[in-house]
């Protein structure tokens, strides 16, 4: 798994704001990166979140906090 899909995936299944340490943690925890596949986890990640949040993947909720984007559902309340 890729460090963007690992770093959403956690941040979905935890549902709320993460400092990126956690995100780290959680998941090589739950072996969605793999520290023996993937040279420099910690940079890969702080890259990854960095292109997620520029794609609008992601989004920053303060200092090394990465959240998901809130979105709008059809009926006009936000997520």
């Amino acid at each position: 798994m890729e460090a963007l899909e690992a770093a959403v995936k956690v941040l979905e299944e935890e549902g709320d704001a993460l400092h990126w340490t956690r995100i780290q943690d959680l998941a090589l925890r739950r072996g969605y990166l793999d520290p023996f596949a993937v040279s420099d986890v910690r940079k890969r990640l702080l890259t990854a979140l960095a292109e997620g949040v520029r794609s609008g993947v992601l989004a920053k909720a303060g200092t090394g906090v990465y959240r998901l984007p809130e979105t709008t559902e059809p009926s006009g309340q936000r997520r």
